[in-house]
Parts: C-alpha cells; sequence; structure tokens
C-alpha cells in the first residue's frame, strides 16, 4: 500500500482500501490514455493484495487474470461465495507464497468487479458507459496495472504471471514495460489470437447482443439484463476450456435420467453441466464487459506492432528471466504457440524456460490441480527468488 507521505504528495490519488487492497482511483487529471486515442479521466481499479512488501520492495508479484476472472485471485468471492481462482498456486507454501512475496491482483480496465468499465457512471453524461465505453486492449489493461504498480509505490515487479489471457498480459508487461520486470511467467497463452479464437468470441458476442433484453447495450437503463445471450456465450465458450477427453471422462453420453425425454430439455448431463455454468456465469459477470474483453483479446497481436517480429517486442527485454507454460491437450492456444513465443525470446536474446505440461484436462488445466505445473512454478520462482536476493 501506498505510504501516508506518498499519498499526501499526490493529490490526484485516492486510496480507498484495507491492508488486503481495496480501490484506487486516479483523478480526473491523470488519465488512462487509450490505444484508440481516447482517455479514461477518473480511473478507478480493484485490487486485492496478499502478504508483504519487503523493505527494498523487491518481492512483488502480480498476477494477471483470465477473460472471466477478477482480483479475488485467493479469496473468497464476494458474490458467489466460492475460494478464489488460483488457490492452488497461491497461498502458504505454494509457489506463490504471500509469506515470501508481495501479491497483487487487480481487475482488468473493462471489467465488471470494481474496475472502471462499461457498467461504471460515464461523469459526462451521469449514466452507465455501455457502448459508449471506449474500445480497450490488452495493451491499455497492462497500462492501467503499471498505474496502480506505481501508486502503490513498487518500481519493479520481481514477476508478473498470468494464464490465458493472463499471459497475454504478462507477454505485453514484457514488451512495454520490461525495465521494471525482473521475471515473468506465461502459462498457455499466445502473442495473438487465432482465428478460430476470434470466431468463438464472436459467436459469444452475438449470442448476447441477439438477446431482446441488452437493449443496444443500455440494459442497465432499462432495469433488464441479458441473461440467456451471456449463458450461452458463457456455454460456448467453455467447451473451448475443455478437452474432448476431459468431456468424455466426466460425462460421455450419461443421461440425466432414465430414458430419453423426446423433447429438447437437458437429455444428457454434459447439457446440463454447460446451462448450469451459463446460468451461474450471469449472477457474477456483466454483458457488456464480456463483449469489451473478448474484442480486446482479439486484437491482441504483440508481433503487429513491433514491425511483424515477435522477437523484436522482446529487444529490451534480455534482462528479464522467463517461463512458459502450456498443456499438451489445450487446444485453445495450443503448444506450438507458446513455442513460437520461446523461439522469439531466444532470438532476442532473452533466457527463457519452457514446460509443456501432460495433461488430457484441456486449456482450464492451469486453474486446476496440476501438480506438475506447480513444481515447474515452484522451481522457476525459488530460482529466480534466489537471483533476487531474497
Amino acid at each position: 500500500m501506498a505510504s501516508k507521505a506518498r499519498m499526501g504528495r499526490d493529490s490526484r490519488l485516492l486510496q480507498l482500501a484495507g491492508a488486503d487492497g481495496g480501490l484506487m482511483q486516479f483523478g480526473p487529471d491523470k488519465p488512462l490514455r487509450l490505444d484508440s486515442g481516447a482517455q479514461l479521466a477518473g480511473l478507478q481499479i480493484a485490487y486485492r493484495t496478499y502478504g508483504t512488501l519487503n523493505a527494498d520492495r523487491s518481492n512483488a508479484v502480480l498476477v494477471c487474470h483470465a477473460l472471466t476472472g477478477d482480483q479475488h485471485a485467493a479469496s473468497t468471492h464476494p458474490v458467489t461465495g466460492k475460494p478464489g481462482w488460483w488457490t492452488r498456486v497461491i497461498g502458504d507454501g505454494l509457489p506463490i507464497d504471500p509469506a515470501r512475496h508481495f501479491i497483487i491482483c487487480s481487475n482488468v480496465v473493462g471489467g465488471c468487479m470494481g474496475t472502471t468499465g462499461p457498467s461504471s457512471i460515464d461523469p459526462e453524461t451521469g449514466k452507465p458507459y455501455g457502448l459508449r465505453f471506449p474500445v480497450i486492449t490488452i495493451a491499455d489493461m497492462v497500462r492501467a496495472q503499471a498505474m496502480l504498480v506505481s501508486a502503490l509505490g513498487i518500481e519493479t515487479l520481481f514477476c508478473v504471471i498470468g494464464g490465458s489471457m493472463g499471459g497475454m498480459q504478462v507477454l505485453q508487461w514484457a514488451a512495454d514495460y520490461p525495465e521494471r520486470l525482473f521475471s515473468a511467467v506465461c502459462v498457455a497463452a499466445a502473442a495473438r489470437h487465432s482465428a478460430q479464437n476470434i470466431a468463438f468470441h464472436e459467436v459469444g458476442r452475438q449470442a448476447i447482443m441477439a438477446d431482446p433484453d441488452w437493449r443496444a447495450g443500455d440494459y442497465a437503463l432499462h432495469t433488464t439484463r441479458p441473461e440467456k445471450g451471456l449463458a450461452v456465450a458463457r456455454m460456448a465458450a467453455h467447451i473451448t476450456y475443455l478437452s474432448e477427453a476431459a468431456l468424455q471422462r466426466k460425462f460421455g453420453r450419461e443421461l440425466q435420467r432414465d430414458g430419453l425425454s423426446w423433447g429438447f430439455d437437458a437429455d444428457f448431463q454434459v447439457e446440463s453441466y454447460l446451462r448450469h455454468q451459463g446460468a451461474a456465469f450471469v449472477d457474477r459477470f456483466d454483458a457488456n464487459s464480456y463483449l469489451y474483453i473478448t474484442r480486446a483479446m482479439d486484437y491482441f497481436d504483440l508481433a503487429a506492432s513491433h514491425g511483424g517480429s515477435l522477437a523484436t517486442a522482446f529487444t529490451a527485454a534480455r534482462n528479464v528471466r522467463f517461463c512458459v507454460l502450456s498443456f499438451t491437450s489445450d487446444w485453445l492456444y495450443p503448444t506450438a504457440e507458446s513455442r513460437a513465443i520461446v523461439r522469439a525470446l531466444n532470438a532476442a536474446a532473452a533466457r527463457a524456460s519452457f514446460v509443456e505440461i501432460e495433461s488430457d484436462k484441456g486449456h482450464d488445466a492451469f486453474l486446476l490441480d496440476e501438480p506438475v505445473m506447480r513444481e515447474a512454478l515452484r522451481g522457476f520462482l525459488d530460482a529466480a527468488g534466489q537471483a533476487r536476493g531474497f
């Protein structure tokens, strides 16, 4: 947390937080400048912290969340009451340990858990932004995170780590702020979104926008929510997070009851599972945030902004220690994408280790109980910590 002295020197910041995080608000004279050319004034970032920042401020770890994640990486979610989404990696005796690390996780710009997004109030109109919210990019998310880290009085991060969209943020940090990183861990991600991934996202967006309760993005003004469309978007996306083997092992063609319904109810267990996923999702996520964040992922192409060369994007990151992890059954971000990142890092003369983990759990493996992933992270972070001097 930023010291009282620092807060007194900078009247542009208002921090509403306890020892474990809260809200960081930036005044209108410190806007977030976006890739689109727009600016967000009065930016608010919701975040959580775990552990204690050491005396020389060298043990800070920034955890970046995936598409439907949030700042509650290792704490109970206030809406669902469920444990944090990465409690298998963050915790006492785990690779990211609050006894050793000062852990920061913030909700991304465009999100719906306290950080400025389309459901926030537009100061110019006094109404929710809706589709008047400017389009954002992964680089915009990282720019906001850099503002937060600076406001917390941290110059250099010991590590930035994330999976899926979180891994994209890691790569963007390495390209944009290499001087502020000691190490970086990219899990189950890619340096750009594939045509297949863009296609799946478009199906989800169209499902939301086809819902009559979407109201051209102004559903908050009509006290409605496009729950059916958002649920379908979640169902379609969730299929991509699993492997065929995982679906077969969990459900196969098992029926919900004895015999078929001879109708369109959920006859199969996998149908019931997807419907449950969709219904639970709408209780904790905003439909417009889903549109904006998926669009940010689709726009992500790290090489494109560096003359088409991914290696060039990492040229200034030669002193950063990298770890790249992938899973054999991840068809959303297959191992070939991770290998391309490692080749680019090697071409840029950066230090990079790579592990392909045998798993049949699909893309979601990075969120599940994967001992090999856990030990790979532990080994990398322990070695980096020794080199960092703690």
